[in-house]
Order: structure tokens, then C-alpha cells, then sequence
């Protein structure tokens, strides 16, 4: 009987063997320091994980276990965030719903993370589409709305009549919802809005001081930077245009009221409410037309369109320069946008690009406020830096500086504009026209007709939650209601005080349920408040976050605002809930796509370079040379992408676990290169890993008997040296998060061994190193050499410098400058002793020469000058 290692017997057992003794419960023991670490919980998609997923959660997980070891009280939680389009979509094909096929999917999830190994919590988990969770959400809510942060508002909104709901700016795309290519067209709708503006400059503050003993937040720094552009704040003021024509007015924000003087037109945004008002009847056909136009772009396709084609027209209309008196042309175009600032600009074109751009197509004058270096003619191209002012009246000869200080001093002082900070940070649009998502908890009261009055509501706390009624179609109603609106039963109810009301029939985003997540973590069972002060200030912050970097906007900043409310009212004990983020690289896959557009899974795929044919790529229309067919010995073309269904290319983790293990799955995707780099998969990777454990395994078990091996009384000095050095290496890599690096060092001590295990102590070290990134071997062989117990919580080593010393050291040999040979030297020799070792590894190129100089480079290399 063969006793190889055999993942599919050794890791079924430990993984029932950590479920049984519960051995990853966190507990908020005062004797230990709390560490919190968390990946980006999953959205459980009908797919389930590809093997994509768990390069974040290995590297969590290896972290994780590695701070158990070294002595601290470990929370590492898992959860599903599981309300969602998708599922939602799903209801409407089948009629099943939307909770029946979310739980069945959550199922799947929780079978393919058991399968990977990972020290998760269980007990803590939590389903942001539970009414136990979602009561808590709904309760955060109510604090936002108590503190003034949530309000209904009539904005403009892109509506999707084939969904039936709103969409976001990010979600449209040519006038079309860039999931399903359904049109999508402007309404004005009465939405729920959160104040994320009221928080803006903190938001902004503390990236650089929100962070450990008030420093900057350990985060990526592209990261930081996305936030604070998302943020973007500016300094600037706030000047008031008066029409020439009639008493209307506009304010336009700049962050350069020292141009005013250069302004030598204005521009609207297609939305601004003084539009028509500035429109001259000759021009308003035009106009119109123009309006209509974009109002079926979203902002990011104006802003992209506007850096390749200026559009826009002349209103007819002119407006009063507050500074000289004159009167300029009142444009509208579609590059200005009513969400941003005022939805009005002072256009100046000698020193704004985009504004020279414009006015170069439609011809518009082009007026210098300031001095230019030599050879540039802002008639031809625009000028941005510094100089003197000039044509700026009783301000020319100031600096840039002084110039903007002194103009917002006059515009205040003539009562024509302001200082002001201005961010392009928008308030949160939180209402979504959809089944599946957190119900609000808000009555509109109604009058003896069942219409509302206006006035709301909010549902008492203990009446908490409001839960999501059944209803007989996940759809709009017939009149455009949504969904919710369907169960009149629920939809009718009464207030605290008796008067008859309706229930809010809008439904949170997703992103609701993962704003705080991570703090209900810390107490997932409590019914009494969503987590209790005791157990949030012993776990406090998350130490350590990962997650895709797709996520370094929205959901971090919508977090970050919910955590600083809570902050405010007295619930969490810090102003920042993520001290340490990190992104992990995308990992990609081979798709393999036929001439016609069909797409096959790699699965299926044979590489034959013998048999190479020239193809038509579906990709770009021309010919390609291929190496990869079908079984069917269809030509196919190979590229990487990202994994999903559309690529055909997604791999389950289960088929490459029950191929391999767990084990050799998680050591792959670290082994595959730096967490946070983009890699491709490739199946075949996972032998070469396979074979190493499996090496490992030999090392200890006498695979003829399935006995332990005999462990020598001593280490020989080589093999200690590269255990020190792969204790070493690990410890920083975990530590640093280059987790990639400790494997080729545990490798090189497997190879040192030379199939003879070490002694005891060390063979005990080396297991312990291993058990971060292979803990079904590591527990295995731990528990052959006697232990009765897991090796999770034994201390984590310590290399000893002195083991890592060489005994000898390599010398290059040069004659007359070129290498000539090398020679092994006993560590800390004498120069006469490395001189006499190197004479003697070179002496045929020294022979009847005569030596005129000899350099030493000590540890380095000796070079003999010769005559």
C-alpha cells in the first residue's frame, strides 16, 4: 500500500478537525492584543468563485494565521454581501425568489471557502439581505436621518424604463445602461439623498490623519489619491454674472478669479435653469435642440467627448463682466455640468486649455491676463503658469498670489462675489426603484384620499425591521411604481400616532449593507443594538483590509462617511474604520475564441505549435496565427482577460482542489508573483507546486510504510542555515505582505535536506513557517511528530543571525581586470589566505609571469596586475 501524500484524506480531516474544536473562534481575550483582519466580502454571483477570488483571501488568511501565532487575538470574518442586481433579475425570469436563489447561491460560496482552508470565524458570518442584518441597517439609517445626513430631493436622475429603476452617472453609457444596452433617458424623481458633502473636507483630512497614532492611513498611494480627486477640493470664489438683457443673474465658480479680466465669454450647462431666460428668439430652435441632445449623455460621456469634439451654441444672449463692464457671449455646451460647482464658467482662453479649445472652434476672442515666457502666443495655445498681470486694470504687475487675494478682496468689497471652497464631492443619490435591497424605514403620512401630505415619518426603532413583503412580480407596477408598491397589503400601514400612511416603496443601493459590515462583525448576535460598545473597542479599526482595487472610490469613501456618523454620535471609538489597505492583482485567464465569436473553455483546448494555421480574429477582423484547436481541431485564438462567463474562461476552485488540494491551490496563487501585480492563471502552474509539497511530505513520511521518518539528533550547519533564512524571509514577507517571496525559501530548504528530514526543533520551526500557506500539511505532519493538539496557536519562531553566517565565501579571480576563476574561502580569512587560495585557482594564467600588484576586495574578489 502506497502512502504518497494525499490532500483528498489529509484535508477533509483538519478542515472537520477546526470546525469540531471551533479553533478559529475569535474571542476578546484582554490578555492578548486584538488584530482584525478582513477581505471585501463577496457578492455571491450565480457562478460562484473562480479561482480569481482566493488570492486575497490566502493572502488574509496567511496573515491571520500568522498573527494567532505570534500572540495576538485574531478576528478574521467572513460574509456574503447578497443584496443585488442579479439575483433580482434572476426572480424575474423564474418567478423563484430573489432570497431562495441568493441563500442557495450563498451555500455554494460557503462550500468552495470551507474546501479552501480558511481560518474564518464562522460563527460570525453575516448576509446583508437577512432582515437581522438589514434591521441594523435600517437602524443606521434612521441615525442618518436623525442627524439631519438623509433627504428626499427632486433631482434629475437617469431613469431606465426596461429596468424600471434609476440609475447611476457610472451606469450609463451613450444614453444606454451599460449592463443590459436597455435606453435610458433624464427625469426629474423625488429621491432619497445622504449629505456625504456635510463630511466632505474630513473625509479629505483624515487620509492624512486618520491613521495609526494620527498619521496618514497606511493605503496604497494611488488610493489616496483617487479619493482625494474624487473629493476634489478647490479654493476659489464665487462671482456673480448679471445679464445684459433683463435682470436674470448666474454665479460661476473659479478657482482663478485673478483671469477675470480674460473672460471673454460664459457657458451653461444644457441644464441650467436660466437657459431659456438668456435664449433670444432667433437663437432658441437651436438651443433647444442642442438641450434635448444631451440630456440623453451622461456626464462621463460629455466630459470624454468634450476632450475630442467641442460642441455648443450661442444663446444670442451676453452677460456683464463684473470686473470692466463688458458684455459677453452666453454659450451653452454640454462639457459644463449642472452637477458640478454652479453649472456656469467664466470662460478665459489664454489660460485654460479646454476653454482655448472652445474658443478656437467657434472663433471667440482670446485676451492674456498675464506675461508669457518667450515663444508662446497664447493665441495659439494657452498658458497656465506663472507671470505678471496685465490688461487687468488698477491689478497689473501682481504676481499669480497676490493677484487672487486681491481680487476676491475687490469682488467682496463691490458686492459682486465671494471666497469659497468648493468641493466636486456630490451627495449620495440612495434610492434604487428595485425588489431586492433594504426596504426604508419611512411612513409618508396620506390624507382621507390615501395621497401623501408630504410629511414623513420615520419608523420606530422597535419596530425594526421593516421587512420585504412578498409580492407577485419582481417588476415595476403597470403606472411605473416600484416593485414594493405591488404589496398593498404592506404598502398601506399607520403611523405611531394612528393617522393612516404609506411605507416608502424606494429601496437602499447595494452598497448600503456594506458600509459597515466590518463592525457588525464584531458582535453579529447582539438583538439589543448593532454591536455593543465592549466588543467595538476591544477590536477597534480593521488592521488590515484587501481588497480589488476596483473598489478604491465608492464603497471606501461611502464606509468611511457611515463610520465618522457613527464616530460622531459616540459608537465607534475611532474617526477612520481601515488603518491598513491592500489591493490584490487582478488575476487573469486564457479565453480561447474561435473565428465565428464563439468562446471555448480552456478546458477544451489543445496547444499544437506543430500544426499552426493562420485565422480571422473575432477580436479585430484580421488575420492571426494560431498554435491552439479545439478537441474538434477547431483554430482558435488565445488572449488573457478577465474571468467570467461572457470569456467562457472562469475555473472553480473545487476542480483544481480536488485535482491538487487546497493546499497546493492557495501556495500557487501566492507563488504566482506580488500580491497586488495582475497575473495569468495557468492549470499547469499548480504541478510544479503540487510536487513540492508532496516532497515535503516525503521528507517526514516513509511513504513505503506511512511511518514517520527518524529525525536525526542534530541539523547539519547547511540545512540550519536555510530554515533561518526561510524563517527570516517569511516573517518579513508576512509582515510586509510580500508573501509571494518565503516560498522559494522553503523550497531551498527542501532541497537543502536532500531528502533527510532535520532534527526535531527544526523540523517543528519549518512546519510552523509552512502552516500559514499550506495549514493541512503543516497540521498533518505536526500532529505525526506527536502533538495532540493544533499547531495554530504554538509560537511562531525565531531565525537565529548566527545560523544565517555562510562558513565560506565565493572570491572572484581576475587577472589584469578579467575574471580568470573563483575560489571558495573560509568566512573572515586573511587577505594572505584569500590571496594564496586565489594564486592557486589561477595558476595557469599567472605562470611565467611576474606579479607587479595585488588587490584585495574583501568578500569580494583579488585582481593580480602582472608584468
Amino acid at each position: 500500500m502506497s502512502h504518497q501524500y494525499d490532500p483528498t484524506a489529509i484535508e477533509p480531516r483538519w478542515q472537520a478537525y477546526w470546525a469540531e474544536h471551533e479553533t478559529f473562534t475569535a474571542v476578546e481575550d484582554p490578555e492578548k492584543p486584538p488584530y482584525y483582519g478582513l477581505v471585501m466580502f463577496p457578492y455571491p454571483s450565480g457562478s460562484g468563485l473562480h479561482v480569481g477570488h482566493p488570492e486575497s483571501y490566502t493572502a488574509l488568511d496567511i496573515v491571520a494565521r500568522y498573527k494567532r501565532m505570534t500572540g495576538y487575538s485574531v478576528l478574521s470574518p467572513i460574509g456574503f454581501d447578497s443584496f443585488g442586481l442579479p439575483a433580482e433579475r434572476a426572480a424575474q425570469r423564474d418567478g423563484t425568489h430573489p432570497g431562495v436563489i441568493t441563500d442557495e447561491r450563498i451555500e455554494y460560496f460557503r462550500t468552495q471557502l470551507h474546501r479552501l482552508g480558511f481560518s474564518y470565524d464562522w460563527s460570525r458570518e453575516v448576509v446583508t439581505s437577512h432582515a437581522d442584518y438589514y434591521r441594523w441597517t435600517q437602524w443606521i439609517f434612521l441615525k442618518l436621518y436623525e442627524q439631519g445626513l438623509a433627504y428626499l430631493e427632486e433631482v434629475p436622475v437617469w431613469w431606465c424604463e426596461a429596468q424600471g429603476t434609476v440609475l447611476s452617472n457610472e451606469e450609463v453609457v451613450d444614453g444606454r445602461y451599460v449592463e443590459t444596452g436597455d435606453p435610458v433617458e433624464r427625469r426629474n424623481m423625488r429621491q432619497w439623498m445622504l449629505k456625504i458633502t456635510a463630511y466632505a473636507q474630513r473625509l479629505l483630512d483624515d487620509l492624512d490623519t486618520g491613521g495609526p497614532d494620527g498619521g496618514p492611513l497606511d493605503w496604497p498611494d494611488g488610493v489616496l489619491e483617487m479619493q482625494r480627486q474624487w473629493i476634489g477640493r478647490s479654493e476659489g470664489a464665487e462671482v456673480t454674472f448679471r445679464l445684459a438683457e433683463g435682470d436674470g443673474s448666474f454665479v460661476v465658480y473659479t478657482t482663478r478669479p485673478d483671469t477675470l479680466f480674460g473672460a471673454t465669454y460664459c457657458v451653461l450647462a444644457p441644464e441650467h435653469p436660466l437657459v431659456a431666460e438668456v435664449t433670444t428668439d432667433d437663437r432658441r430652435a437651436e438651443v433647444e435642440a442642442y438641450v434635448e441632445k444631451a440630456a440623453s449623455k451622461s456626464e462621463l460621456d460629455r466630459q470624454l467627448g468634450a476632450e475630442r469634439d467641442k460642441t455648443g451654441v450661442f444663446t444670442g444672449g451676453h452677460a456683464i463682466n463684473p470686473v470692466n463692464g463688458e458684455a459677453i457671449p452666453v454659450w451653452v455646451a454640454d462639457y459644463v455640468l449642472a452637477s458640478y460647482g454652479t453649472g456656469a464658467i467664466m470662460a478665459v482662453p489664454a489660460h485654460d486649455e479646454r476653454d482655448h479649445a472652445f474658443a478656437r472652434a467657434f472663433d471667440l476672442p482670446i485676451v492674456p491676463t498675464y506675461t508669457t515666457p518667450e515663444g508662446i502666443d497664447v493665441q495659439e495655445q494657452a498658458y497656465a503658469g506663472e507671470g505678471t498681470a496685465i490688461n487687468s486694470g488698477q491689478f497689473d504687475g501682481l504676481s499669480v498670489a497676490a493677484f487672487k487675494t486681491a481680487i476676491i478682496d475687490w469682488l467682496e468689497a463691490e458686492g459682486h462675489g465671494e471666497r469659497k471652497v468648493n468641493f466636486k464631492l456630490r451627495d449620495w443619490l440612495f434610492s434604487r426603484q428595485r425588489y431586492w435591497g433594504e426596504p426604508f424605514p419611512i411612513l409618508h403620512i396620506v390624507d382621507d384620499e390615501g395621497n401623501p401630505t408630504g410629511e414623513i415619518v420615520p419608523v420606530p426603532p422597535d419596530d425594526l425591521p421593516v421587512e420585504l413583503p412578498h409580492v407577485d412580480e419582481y417588476k415595476p407596477t403597470a403606472t411605473g411604481e416600484p416593485p414594493l408598491a405591488r404589496a398593498t397589503d404592506w404598502l398601506h400601514t399607520t403611523a405611531p400616532d394612528g393617522r393612516p400612511a404609506i411605507r416608502e416603496t424606494n429601496t437602499m443601493p447595494q452598497w448600503a449593507g456594506s458600509c459597515w459590515y466590518y463592525l457588525r462583525y464584531v458582535d453579529p448576535d447582539n438583538t439589543e443594538v448593532p454591536f455593543s460598545q465592549e466588543r467595538i473597542d476591544y477590536w477597534g479599526a480593521v488592521d488590515l483590509y484587501i481588497g480589488g482595487v476596483e473598489h478604491a472610490v465608492l464603497h471606501l469613501l461611502y464606509a468611511r462617511f457611515w463610520h465618522k456618523v457613527l464616530y460622531d454620535i459616540g459608537m465607534v471609538p475611532t474617526a477612520e474604520p481601515f488603518m491598513r489597505l491592500a489591493n490584490q492583482g487582478m488575476i487573469l485567464a486564457n479565453s480561447y475564441r474561435e473565428s465565428g465569436g464563439r468562446y471555448h473553455h480552456p478546458d477544451t483546448v489543445e496547444h499544437r505549435p506543430e500544426a499552426a494555421v493562420t485565422m480571422t480574429s473575432a477580436h479585430s477582423q484580421t488575420e492571426v496565427v494560431t498554435e491552439y484547436f479545439t478537441r474538434d481541431g477547431v483554430p482558435v485564438e488565445q488572449r488573457s482577460g478577465k474571468m467570467g462567463k461572457s470569456l467562457n474562461n472562469s475555473v472553480d476552485p473545487i476542480d483544481i482542489i480536488e485535482r491538487f488540494g487546497a493546499d497546493t491551490l492557495r501556495l500557487y496563487e501566492m507563488f504566482m508573483g506580488p500580491l497586488e501585480q495582475t497575473k495569468v492563471w495557468n492549470t499547469s502552474g499548480c504541478e510544479g507546486i503540487h510536487r513540492f509539497l508532496s516532497r515535503t511530505w516525503r521528507l517526514f513520511v516513509d511513504t513505503d510504510t506511512g511511518a514517520l521518518r527518524d529525525l536525526p539528533d542534530e541539523t547539519p550547519r547547511e540545512v540550519r542555515r536555510a530554515l533561518h533564512t526561510a524563517i527570516k524571509e517569511t516573517t518579513e514577507g508576512i509582515e510586509t505582505l510580500k508573501v509571494n517571496t518565503p516560498i522559494a525559501k522553503m523550497m531551498e530548504l527542501v532541497n537543502a535536506c536532500g531528502g533527510q528530514p532535520p532534527a526535531r526543533e527544526d523540523a517543528e520551526a519549518f512546519l510552523l513557517i509552512l502552516s500559514p500557506y499550506a495549514p493541512h500539511l503543516a497540521e498533518e505532519l505536526w500532529s505525526r511528530l506527536g502533538h495532540s493538539q493544533t499547531l495554530a496557536y504554538e509560537p511562531w519562531p525565531k531565525w537565529d543571525a548566527d545560523a544565517l553566517v555562510e562558513d565560506t565565501t565565493t572570491i572572484a579571480v581576475q587577472v589584469q581586470g578579467k575574471l580568470r576563476g573563483t575560489v571558495d574561502v573560509p568566512t573572515g580569512a586573511s587577505d594572505d589566505d584569500v590571496k594564496a587560495a586565489a594564486k592557486a585557482a589561477v595558476a595557469d594564467h599567472l605562470e611565467g609571469k611576474a606579479i607587479r600588484k595585488e588587490i584585495v576586495v574583501p568578500g569580494r574578489l583579488v585582481n593580480f596586475v602582472v608584468g
